[in-house]
């Protein structure tokens, strides 16, 4: 049996979840690199290798720190799955420059999937993935590893050259009382935002909330009046569920 691994960055777990159900479904995965805190990962495959990568859309590509991270993966010929996750609004460019790069790489793209998972602002999409997605994630990575070496490439949607985008958004979190500067929101914040006050935020921030999502006592928190505001609008405008896109 093939060795599967699992790369990733996953500031709030969505796209580690998708990757997660995918492997189980080929029986679990050997080795899971979390590229959100591995900053300099260095890791080469062969051809007895399958690796599905995953990274969430920022403004319609993938995250810039992301196509860092990634640049220290080196394939050979190996069978790949490439996966964005995005929060109900569009994925634009962002598969077909994770195709691109993997393709660039080394890796051979089987597959390519546009997954829905929560938005991190607003109240969008927030069951999701759910039990419906996960199952069909399964379903599309045991297609997509399936087709025959002489199989033509997977035709991936999007534009070149890419459009801007990837750079994470402008709201800044902040902290209440509440905080005991227990120092993990320092200790996970995928590009070492917060300073270790746990307060101070520098311009280099995602926006990407994983510390409000992660912070035992509640204290990150985005409660201003602009912020409620474009959230709520957000939220209405992007109301409509879209479904899961799978190309292999």
């Amino acid at each position: 049996m093939k060795k599967v691994t699992l790369v990733y960055f996953s500031p709030t777990g969505n796209t580690q979840k998708s990757l997660e159900a995918m492997a189980q479904r080929l029986g679990g995965f050997s080795e899971a690199v979390d590229l959100t805190r591995d900053w300099s990962p260095v890791r080469r495959f062969g051809k007895d290798d399958i690796v599905i990568l995953g990274a969430p859309v920022y403004g319609g590509r993938i995250p810039a720190v992301a196509r860092e991270r990634l640049a220290g993966l080196r394939g050979e010929g190996t069978s790949c799955v490439v996966v964005v996750t995005y929060g109900n609004r569009h994925y634009d460019d962002a598969l077909l420059e994770l195709a691109d790069t993997a393709k660039a790489q080394g890796f051979d793209v089987v597959g390519a999937a546009a997954l829905v998972g929560r938005h991190t602002f607003g109240e969008i999409q927030t069951d999701r993935p759910d039990e419906r997605d996960l199952a069909a994630d399964g379903e599309f990575v045991v297609r997509a590893l399936s087709r025959g070496e002489n199989a033509p490439d997977v035709a991936v949607p999007g534009n070149r050259p890419y459009r801007d985008g990837g750079n994470g958004g402008k709201f800044r979190p902040l902290t209440s009382d509440a905080c005991v500067r227990c120092g993990l929101c320092v200790k996970s914040c995928p590009v070492g935002a917060i300073a270790d006050d746990c307060v101070t935020i520098a311009d280099t921030c995602l926006s990407c909330f994983r510390c409000i999502r992660r912070c035992p006592k509640g204290a990150k928190n985005m409660n201003t009046e602009a912020y409620r505001s474009f959230a709520e609008a957000f939220t209405e405008k992007l109301k409509v569920r879209r479904e899961n896109e799978y190309y292999c």
